[in-house]
């Protein structure tokens, strides 16, 4: 045993690169496990940074336009982006999800009553069955409910460094835009390796996958968000902010989120019209969304995507997302494809008495 051991070591560690590259990469991730909160404003402000340079290139290439000012045009269309949603849209949506999470006890009777209905026309399931399983679930929403209210005080004390935040991640993109090369060129002196042609190698096979997915993941997620909200006020649905907002980030979640957000939606539709015509307009709409989300839209935004088998795309959401939250969720398809790479092009020594063995 401690010869196959000690051979796996000399195969895939006898590589000074190949032991650098570890060594980095366990402290990275050590790191980010055990302050990874205070690392919040950093990484944030880091991945802002690299989506933003994007626009900027564009500017450059296109429009000859001194970098410089390229960074001062795209930072400024950014701050006024996230002024007009910070004061304009979060109040709306604050107020709605607060009467929803209120109103969600009050209206449970009525869905209680609609889904019995529904389920009479099913015969594998008595009425017995059916009464037990919702007063289950009528209960533990109102709990949730409360508890959701009562966590919104305890976030209270958290707005002073929310406040900070919004001032110290603008000023960290703005540096990492406008100082770019000196950044990297002083990163590349005193801690990327002098031999770093497995690290140049992985870059040059995730960056511009990376940058598609998370530039296109975000623009899917604009679009379906604005089509749902338009969609449920429209059909006049109760919450349409809320709800047309959690179909969109939903999209960061593959094959989940879809699934989580209907019930949701679903349930407002119900206790609102019950099973009426408006209802099965709902229904009707919401699927065309969502199918034209996955068969049109993903394939149009994601042609030059992470190639990841939907396995590995779940078991990437269970690891990153148990790590690091919602951020490990979002990123997860990106990580997952940066493994991929890393398992593509780590070097491997062949060692004499390994073929010896065979």
């Amino acid at each position: 045993m401690i010869t196959v051991i000690t051979n796996w070591c000399k195969r895939y560690f006898s590589d000074p690169e190949a032991a650098y590259l570890f060594l980095f990469l366990l402290l990275a991730v050590i790191a980010f496990y055990t302050i990874s909160d205070m690392l919040v404003p950093l990484t944030v402000s880091i991945v802002l940074a690299y989506l933003l340079e994007w626009p900027i290139t564009w500017l450059i290439k296109k429009l000859n336009m001194p970098r410089l000012a390229a960074v001062i045009i795209v930072f400024v269309l950014f701050i006024t982006l996230c002024v007009l949603i910070i004061v304009g849209l979060l109040p709306v949506l604050s107020h709605q999800l607060t009467n929803m999470m209120n109103e969600l006890p009050k209206n449970s009777g009525d869905l209680h009553n609609t889904i019995i209905k529904l389920i009479k026309h099913i015969p594998l399931v008595s009425d017995e069955q059916a009464n037990a399983a919702l007063n289950e679930l009528q209960s533990k929403s109102a709990g949730l409910a409360k508890m959701l209210l009562s966590q919104s005080l305890v976030i209270i004390p958290n707005i002073v460094a929310g406040v900070v935040y919004l001032v110290m991640v603008p000023l960290l993109i703005y540096f990492f835009l406008a100082d770019k090369r000196q950044i990297l060129a002083w990163l590349g002196r005193h801690f990327i390796p002098q031999k770093r042609a497995v690290l140049v190698a992985v870059w040059q096979q995730v960056h511009g996958q990376i940058g598609n997915y998370i530039r296109g993941k975000i623009l899917e997620a604009i679009i379906i968000t604005l089509v749902s909200c338009v969609t449920f006020l429209v059909l006049g649905l109760e919450y349409s902010l809320v709800l047309g907002a959690l179909v969109g980030i939903s999209v960061f979640i593959p094959y989940i989120g879809a699934i989580v957000v209907t019930l949701p939606v679903i349930a407002v539709g119900l206790i609102q019209w019950g099973v009426s015509a408006h209802f099965w307009y709902l229904v009707i709409a919401y699927s065309i969304i969502i199918a034209v989300d996955g068969n049109i839209l993903v394939p149009l935004l994601f042609s030059e995507a992470v190639d990841l088998h939907p396995i590995a795309i779940i078991v990437a959401i269970l690891i990153f997302g148990g790590l690091w939250g919602f951020w490990g969720i979002f990123f997860a398809i990106p990580l997952g494809a940066l493994v991929k790479s890393l398992f593509d092009n780590w070097p491997v020594t062949s060692a004499t008495h390994n073929k010896k063995l065979i």
